[in-house]
């Protein structure tokens, strides 16, 4: 979430928009996000060199900058498109390099015509019309990278989170029940799940692909997964090419996600534009692991869906039939981790049952981890879950781990400040060692449930249904004790009455 001094820069920069001109915010967004990009490809550039000087041999690393680029029948010294060469031009110079220069480059970033990036950037349009204005914006993103910097925030979705704060100001976020998860649970749930280099991952819904991010930093940030991936030639083949998957269907989010992507060295994601949920969407039994928080929407057009996922619950509800599409597209032993409204859990529809028992049945449910309704705050106040499970088609479900999340580091409020109390970590740990939460009580913070339970509760797992409330008893003196005190409050009160009457009478003396 974007707040204090961040929040200030961000809306400067939208008013340097308006006052060129540009009021229309999606092209307000496209037109930073392609700023945010360039830049980013230079800070990335500088970061794998580094990281390439400190591994040594085996680790090799092109820069996109070397050598001569062919660019409009123009031979260009590819360091002369770096943001942190021609950001000091000056204003003429600036706008030519970028106009005629570095967005062509961009755009052709990629050598595959065919490739999701190239695919989603080929109509994008440098709309900035003056010099002077694009040397506001690019001082004005200068100054929003400084304050990350100062902040310690490494920024790792911070196209998400202006997408979400510029929509929020025009009122029209979550819109279509679409909220973007904040980064430290998409973290968390990339943990809970703990990827392997081997992955087929996808993300049904990626927006501007923050879960799909999370990973490829989740493999990049830890040394031994790093090295399992980037100096094994077949895994990082598989990395940048075959391990990530995403759909949407707005091409500005997808165009959004695919630079998103590549500014963190994916090359060649696998993101498109599909309805997830039509016939469209031909990807079944595929995936090994999934990561979404797909759209509450409410309702649909049933005509519009899949009649494979209406044959698993039959519903116009894009929360049911998301989690329908997530049991078809994963490979048998494939996992979930999603996010669902807490209806989902206790529904008592047809549907929402018909869904549950799915899953309990016929796959391995593993866990449900209910969330604060403040998580997703300023933008919703929905209450919300992580659910958990493995694809089986043969049931498996045997005792069901219920964690209920109080804090999640930051305040519940519309602020959505940092605070001491968090409970990630606590999850991670737990999560790890699920044999060691047999024993406990239905009174703690997490405790385990047995499927024979679950059923007899018409497949009910909201977490309250479950936990129990340890009641203390208080010990109250007796009625002849307190009707004593209360006599002699009365006396003090009287006493002290007295005592002021005293003294404004003495005063008008």
């Amino acid at each position: 979430m974007i707040t204090g001094e961040l929040k200030n820069k961000i809306d400067s920069l939208w008013d340097v928009f308006a006052s060129g001109g540009l009021v229309n915010p999606l092209e307000v967004i496209e037109q930073i996000t392609y700023l945010m990009f360039i830049h980013d490809l230079d800070d990335y550039d500088n970061k794998e060199k580094l990281q390439a000087s400190l591994f040594g041999e085996g680790y090799e690393y092109k820069s996109i900058f070397d050598g001569v680029k062919e660019i409009n029948s123009r031979s260009i010294d590819g360091n002369k498109l770096k943001w942190s060469v021609f950001r000091n031009e000056s204003n003429d110079r600036l706008y030519s390099i970028m106009n005629e220069a570095v967005f062509p480059f961009i755009k052709n970033l990629h050598s595959d015509a065919s490739s999701s990036y190239s695919k989603y950037m080929e109509d994008a349009i440098f709309k900035i019309p003056t010099a002077a204005m694009l040397s506001k914006v690019v001082k004005g993103l200068d100054e929003i990278y400084d304050v990350i910097k100062k902040n310690n925030d490494q920024g790792t979705d911070l196209r998400g989170d202006l997408y979400e704060y510029l929509l929020s100001k025009i009122a029209t976020s979550g819109r279509n029940g679409q909220f973007r998860t904040p980064r430290h649970i998409i973290s968390l749930m990339v943990e809970l799940m703990d990827p392997s280099p081997e992955e087929i991952i996808c993300d049904p819904a990626c927006g501007t692909s923050g879960f799909l991010v999370a990973t490829a930093e989740f493999f990049k940030n830890d040394q031994a997964r790093s090295q399992a991936v980037f100096f094994n030639q077949k895994n990082s083949e598989h990395f940048q090419n075959d391990l990530f998957h995403g759909y949407d269907m707005d091409r500005t989010m997808l165009r959004i996600g695919a630079m998103n992507m590549m500014s963190h060295g994916i090359k060649n994601p696998k993101i498109r534009y599909q309805d997830s949920l039509s016939e469209q969407n031909i990807d079944r039994d595929k995936y090994s692991l999934i990561l979404a928080n797909p759209p509450f929407k409410g309702s649909l057009d049933v005509d519009a869906v899949s009649n494979d996922l209406l044959k698993i619950c039959s519903t116009k509800k894009t929360e049911l039939l998301f989690l329908a599409l997530f049991v078809k597209m994963l490979k048998i032993g494939g996992r979930c981790a999603c996010i669902v409204p807490d209806g989902v859990l206790f529904g008592s529809s047809k549907a929402h049952k018909d869904i549950r028992k799915e899953i309990i049945e016929n796959h391995k449910l593993v866990a449900v981890i209910s969330m604060p309704s403040g998580v997703f705050k300023p933008y919703a106040g929905v209450s919300t879950a992580i659910l958990i499970f493995t694809k089986t088609t043969t049931g498996g479900t045997d005792q069901v781990w219920f964690y209920d999340m109080k804090a999640d580091g930051y305040s519940l409020d519309d602020k959505r400040s940092p605070v001491n109390e968090n409970d990630l970590p606590d999850i991670k740990e737990r999560f790890k060692n699920l044999a060691g939460e047999k024993n406990r009580k239905r009174t703690e913070q997490s405790f385990m449930v047995s499927k024979d339970e679950i059923v007899k509760n018409d497949y009910d797992l909201s977490i309250n249904k479950y936990k129990e409330t340890e009641y203390v008893a208080v010990q109250y003196p007796p009625t002849s004790e307190i009707l004593a005190n209360i006599r002699n409050l009365e006396k003090e009160i009287s006493n002290d009455l007295n005592e002021l009457e005293k003294l404004l009478s003495e005063e008008k003396r």
